[in-house]
């Protein structure tokens, strides 16, 4: 059986004279290992892109967590220095492609910016600093230096029964959310999979959307051969670019 291939969206960033397109390792490793794909990284050219060229060749698609977030003006916010920092090359790159993968039926996991992308590429809207809305949690991550520290599971969410992830997991289950945005006002076109018990929303899929598409505002990437429920959803979602692959 062919191995399915898997999309990832890419960063911008500057270093030591170049601009590098890049991607988290630990999105990649969990792919890899967890879900069966072979990673490839999608550069973020943007409009220069021909999406239906890639697409044609690929069984699935991650748009990835970053530092960065989705620049304000994609949803009619004014944008200001202390909402960033931006990616807008990643932007022109991820909004587009997530619109695609859908419209194609192509699988599709979105993880902490890749949900705020889903929401915004689809006409919904992000907040801010929600530690500094009335009665919300602080879903920062700890101010610790080790990694796994910063991405200790601390937090359970409460699954709505029936849909995408109850199919996968159900109930409530611990989580490791770590973000400053979420989201605002969901797309139309989005159903809400899980929220925090301040009532953000921490997981979403589309509705009526042809094939696999969940996005997820924790990191199941970072525990996917040990936590449970987030190997749970990389199986699933290995299972969805596994039958994509024999289709193509």
């Amino acid at each position: 059986m062919t191995t399915p291939v898997v999309l990832f969206t890419a960063d911008s960033r500057d270093f030591d004279g170049y601009t590098w397109h890049c991607a988290p390792t630990t999105y990649l490793e969990a792919v890899l290992a967890v879900s069966g794909g072979m990673p490839l990284i999608l550069s973020a050219f943007g409009p220069r892109l021909d999406l239906d060229a890639v697409l044609d060749r690929v069984d699935g698609v991650v748009a990835t967590g970053s530092k960065s977030n989705v620049h304000p003006s994609h949803y009619g916010v004014t944008a200001t220095e202390a909402m960033g920092p931006y990616d807008e090359v990643r932007d022109a790159t991820s909004l587009p492609l997530i619109r695609r993968t859908i419209e194609r039926g192509i699988p599709l996991l979105c993880i902490c910016r890749g949900l705020q992308e889903l929401n915004v590429a689809l006409g919904g809207t992000l907040a801010s600093d929600v530690q500094d809305l009335p009665d919300r949690m602080d879903h920062r991550h700890p101010d610790v230096a080790d990694m796994d520290g910063k991405f200790a599971i601390r937090h359970g969410v409460t699954i709505a029964a029936g849909g995408c992830l109850g199919r996968i997991v159900d109930g409530e289950i611990q989580v490791n959310s770590l973000h400053r945005q979420a989201v605002a006002r969901l797309s139309d076109r989005l159903a809400v999979e899980a929220t925090a018990p301040d009532g953000t929303i921490e997981a979403v899929s589309v509705k009526g959307a042809a094939g696999f598409t969940l996005g997820v505002q924790w990191h199941p990437e970072y525990w996917a051969t040990t936590d449970g429920p987030s190997k749970a959803i990389l199986q699933s979602f290995g299972a969805a670019i596994a039958a994509a692959a024999a289709k193509r």
